[in-house]
């Protein structure tokens, strides 16, 4: 073992190996910074190069782009709220509010440290878990599986800053997203609304871009001025994130072991690893209010988690053949283009456990230089939060609506732009983001496993499994203490007055949860068994939840106090709150208009020299450099280096239709 460990890292440092992990880091660090680009996407188009080399070659490029992706990516989820990655969206909740309070540099420091150890950490725990993994893995089976996903979904409670009723309703709603498209067992149509576009299911990355960064953008705009409202000139504080990360070191390591747990667990990926060590950043905390407001701890947990995952992911990969994540899904598809077979062929010393071993190392080289090549650019990092909002916003919707593209048609942006508006109504009413998320990432791994388990089981034998009693007794407790903690502490009434009956917008709003879990019940009714049983266990209980929040929120109007509090942040009154609203979505709204009908090359010069002379009032000079860098900066990076398919125009296609070639 010594002796494969030591060959393993001669191989990676020889030339040209080392070459290409600096390689693969360059492109992670712009496929991270660039919000949603997709690190999948990047590995993919890596694959041509690899057919060629050898192994400790093609896996020090595409492993070395691949473990750095969410180092950079929590960087641009910190700076401007939105994830550079989907499995960073963990790291906006408190990291960005760092970033308005002037502490971006804290925050992206502490977020780097508990990186690196993180990574260090699961490549550390890949080494150990070799001759350990199958046991470990095996005994967990379809029952382990799915106890481990309603794991996830109980701590859907916590993410929901108290009001656990909400939170288990946004959890729903990401449930249902996740069912939507041809069921796995009878190519069923659930909830596709005749649309072929949903039947592979609802893309994560346009739900997680609009979810997270349309909001941001109003936030920006109505606002004004720069994305740090104290400034950020402040740049001591990276220090102090330093330090921050080592006062708490303790839930660095136990946020790295949940990663790396989480990367073992096939199918689950970062996206839960994140959110359950975040969760646990805030269940371990002595003052819980202060997450979601800037808390150091919500930034170094996921930061530790989301790296430590790519270790632990390749464990079952590397072992056998089933991948823990979509990176190590794809590497696993590296594996057959250069002829390898996971397996005990991995694991043997006289075959390839150097290889594998090469892969360890390969993971904490790339980070041992990205975190401190990052730090070397942290100060112009953070002085990026100085830049004008209204230079900001053109720039940032060119990225969200051209990082949503994950199947190249328009329906992405139409994704982008519906959950955009889910996400602002769900901040104006006092809903938590993350918990949706959460439904959605678990929700195929929960329902696959379940049928496993009762076909395997029969009815409810599986539940008698030691493994199963163990974390059903920990999803009870998750779910009793803040219940029981309510009750011992009730909430003040905040209602801002004597509460009473009132059908207010956010009652509505409530009411349109019930709306939605009745119309989704109704047709699973009539559906095949195999493909009903899922749906009608989880809403016909969703449906009296939101009954009874509905009710809730007809007494009391906690909403109103998010509305309040978001016009004294802004410093503005309430006329010119809503005024700012209704033009920001406004603008939202005639980007994607604009590229709909001209296409990006077209659309995204003019919509953003149109809003930079008529929204911002900027000078020419001014709105002819940003947009000419922005026409240039899409065509020449996506365009041509990327090799971005743009969709056609609709006014080309109605035009080449009519008009014969």
């Amino acid at each position: 073992m010594v002796e494969a460990l030591i060959n393993g890292l001669a191989a990676v440092l020889q030339w040209p190996s080392f070459g290409f992990i600096l390689l693969g880091i360059a492109i992670g660090l712009v496929v991270g910074l660039l919000p949603g680009l997709g690190s999948g996407t990047a590995l993919v188009l890596m694959f041509p190069f690899v057919f060629k080399m050898e192994p400790v070659q093609a896996f020090a490029l595409l492993l070395g782009m691949a473990s750095v992706v969410s180092t950079a990516g929590d960087l641009t989820a910190i700076l401007f709220g939105i994830p550079g990655e989907s499995d960073c969206a963990a790291s906006v909740i408190d990291g960005h509010p760092m970033a308005k309070q002037g502490e971006a540099g804290r925050a992206m420091a502490a977020s780097l440290m508990s990186s690196l150890i993180g990574a260090v950490f699961g490549g550390l725990v890949l080494v150990l878990a070799v001759p350990l993994v199958r046991p470990l893995v095996l005994s967990l089976g379809a029952p382990g599986m799915f106890m481990m996903g309603m794991l996830g979904i109980t701590f859907i409670a916590t993410l929901s800053g108290g009001d656990m009723l909400k939170g288990l309703l946004a959890g729903g709603l990401g449930l249902l997203l996740a069912m939507a498209g041809l069921d796995s067992y009878t190519a069923t149509p659930r909830y596709t609304f005749g649309l072929y576009y949903l039947w592979d299911g609802v893309p994560l990355v346009p739900v997680t871009i609009g979810l997270f960064a349309i909001p941001e953008i109003v936030d920006l705009a109505i606002k004004g001025g720069s994305i740090s409202q104290l400034g950020a000139t402040k740049i001591g504080g990276v220090m102090q994130g330093v330090k921050d990360t080592f006062i708490h070191w303790k839930l660095v390591i136990r946020c790295s072991a949940i990663g790396s747990l989480i990367g073992m667990m096939p199918g689950m990926g970062s996206g839960v690893g994140q959110f359950l060590a975040y969760a646990h950043a805030v269940q371990s905390s002595k003052n819980r209010e202060r997450f979601g407001k800037g808390a150091i701890e919500g930034v170094i947990g996921p930061g530790a988690a989301n790296n430590s995952k790519e270790g632990g992911s390749l464990i079952p990969t590397v072992a056998f053949g089933v991948p823990g994540g979509l990176h190590s899904a794809l590497l696993l598809g590296a594996f057959t283009i250069l002829g390898l077979t996971p397996g005990l062929a991995m694991l043997r010393p006289e075959q390839n456990l150097s290889l594998t071993y090469s892969l360890v190392w390969t993971i904490i080289i790339a980070n041992l230089i990205t975190v401190p090549l990052c730090f070397l650019f942290l100060k112009q990092l953070v002085h990026l939060t100085e830049l004008k909002g209204s230079i900001l916003i053109p720039i940032l919707l060119m990225l969200i609506y051209v990082g949503g593209f994950v199947t190249n048609t328009f329906g992405d942006m139409v994704m982008v732009l519906v959950f955009g508006a889910l996400g602002w109504l769900m901040v104006t009413f006092g809903w938590l983001r993350p918990p949706l998320l959460i439904g959605l990432v678990l929700g195929e791994l929960v329902e696959k496993n379940l049928f496993i388990a009762v076909d395997a089981y029969g009815g409810f034998g599986w539940l008698q499994r030691p493994i199963v009693m163990v974390l059903l007794a920990i999803v009870v407790i998750g779910v009793a203490t803040p219940v029981y903690q309510r009750i011992k502490n009730p909430p003040a009434n905040q209602s801002g007055g004597e509460a009473g009956w009132r059908l207010s917008y956010g009652a509505l709003f409530s009411f349109g949860m019930i709306v939605v879990f009745a119309a989704a019940l109704w047709p699973a009714l009539s559906w095949p068994e195999r493909a009903r049983i899922f749906p009608i266990v989880i809403f016909g209980p969703l449906l009296v939840l939101s009954v009874a929040n509905f009710i809730k929120d007809l007494r009391r109007r906690p909403w109103t106090e998010s509305i309040k509090q978001a016009i004294d942040e802004a410093g503005i009154d309430e006329a010119t709150f809503r005024k700012r609203t209704r033009e920001i979505l406004g603008w939202v709204v005639v980007f994607f208009l604009s590229l709909w009908l001209l296409g990006f090359p077209v659309g995204i010069p003019l919509a953003t020299f149109v809003y930079l002379k008529l929204a911002a009032r900027e000078s020419w000079t001014t709105s002819i450099l940003v947009t000419f860098g922005s026409w240039a900066f899409l065509v020449g990076v996506f365009g041509y280096v990327l090799d971005f398919l743009f969709p056609e125009a609709a006014l080309y296609r109605l035009f080449s239709t009519v008009v014969p070639r």
